[in-house]
């Protein structure tokens, strides 16, 4: 198998897997037990918060630094629950862009349906980069967040958080930003002093199994120090988890969070040789399918984002005239995993929204397909997945002539 489907979820590495075995085995007490035996069980929950507030760059060894079930769980607190304390305020605002994960503009809209809030939502340009004029335009006094991805997760496109964070603190707007795809990936120092790398972001979420951990349990973080401590209404009410999220910890997945996040700053510790090495096999994967694809079977094909900052893990390839779950298919049948930027709803393929947006071509976007890699990818996959694609592509379009 060629796994080429990275930005869906990773491999848990061996360490992760130890951990969350152990976890399973020795760690089975409740962490609010009072008796040693829970505490042993809390003491690991803490560990790992501590070992990801590293991975994040925020100081105080977690302090503002939530578990949640999922990624997306995490998401709706950092939104509907800053929106909801700040309601007594009457900034019912939020700010998205049409580019946005699921998780978020499925939220927004369900937020605005219950009129709890009113959405508005910022362009991107061709690439998928904010159009920033717009974003300009929408803030005033009533905005209570502004919920802004830093990587696309079909595109891999980068926005520039420094400079959205710098507008937010302008008009006293909260800055959410969901960094599923750039923690572990990319460096992050929420409490530096670079706002490229996270300082003026107020609140970042993100999920441990996009960087080697386990499913079951997503991050928030929230600035609560430096004059700036971010209040939110919790959606599930309870006094675990600083009193923002009720519940009993799941402690494996929170185990082997806190370990993917140990592995993650040692990788990202190698430096940036690392990050590029893996950004040229993307590159030459992107290459060689593009030339071989356009030159060699006469088709029109296209990279997404090709002209944005993207980060070194994803490339969303358009295969003019041709559908992507037909591709997605043969590459499959032919032991490759891959995504696309389209889902199949009531039998009819609707193209990917987030390509809509950047206003691609329907013919292209239809047929576009998302291929991302890890740090483990390994230069013999690529080779093999230049092939699968380019004969998954050749035997699809022979088929709808």
């Amino acid at each position: 198998m060629v796994y080429l489907d990275h930005n869906a979820t990773t491999k848990p590495t061996p360490g992760v897997i130890e951990g969350v075995n152990h976890a399973m085995a020795e760690l089975w007490g409740n962490p609010s037990s009072v008796h040693r035996f829970g505490q042993e069980a809390k003491h690991a929950v803490e560990v790992a918060r501590a070992q990801t507030a590293k991975l994040l760059g925020a100081a105080g060894g977690g302090r503002g630094l939530v578990f949640t079930g999922t990624g997306s769980e995490a998401i709706g607190m950092g939104v509907r629950g800053v929106m909801a304390a700040l309601a007594p305020t009457g900034r019912r605002v939020v700010v998205t862009s049409g580019v946005e994960h699921s998780a978020v503009r499925e939220l927004c809209e369900q937020m605005e349906r219950e009129e709890m809030v009113e959405v508005r939502t910022v362009g991107v340009d061709q690439d998928g980069v904010l159009l920033f004029d717009q974003l300009v335009a929408a803030m005033d006094d009533s905005v209570g967040v502004v919920s802004i991805q830093w990587v696309n997760n079909e595109t891999g496109v980068v926005q520039d958080v420094g400079r959205i964070g710098a507008l937010c603190r302008e008009h006293g707007a909260v800055f959410h930003c969901d960094g599923t795809q750039w923690v572990g990936k990319m460096e992050t120092r929420l409490d530096g002093d670079d706002p490229g790398l996270g300082s003026l972001i107020d609140v970042l979420t993100c999920s441990p199994h996009k960087y080697h951990g386990i499913k079951g349990v997503g991050v928030l973080w929230s600035r609560s120090g430096g004059g700036r401590r971010i209040r939110m209404v919790p959606m599930i009410p309870g006094n675990q988890e600083l009193g923002r999220r009720g519940g009993t910890e799941g402690v494996p997945a929170i185990v082997g969070a806190g370990v993917a996040a140990e592995e993650a700053v040692a990788w990202l510790s190698m430096g940036e040789g690392e990050r590029r090495r893996v950004g040229l096999l993307r590159d030459r994967l992107e290459g060689a399918i593009v030339t071989r694809c356009r030159e060699g079977m006469g088709l029109d094909v296209g990279v997404n984002g090709l002209n944005a900052e993207r980060v070194w893990s994803a490339t969303n390839i358009g295969f003019g005239g041709l559908e992507a779950e037909a591709l997605l298919l043969a590459m499959s049948e032919r032991g490759l995993c891959a995504s696309a930027g389209a889902a199949c709803s009531s039998g009819s393929l609707e193209a990917s929204a987030v390509l809509v947006a950047m206003g691609v071509e329907q013919r292209l976007a239809h047929g576009s397909v998302r291929l991302s890699l890890s740090r483990e990818t390994t230069d013999a996959e690529v080779d093999e997945g230049i092939e699968i694609v380019c004969k998954a592509v050749e035997v699809v379009g022979r088929s709808m002539v």
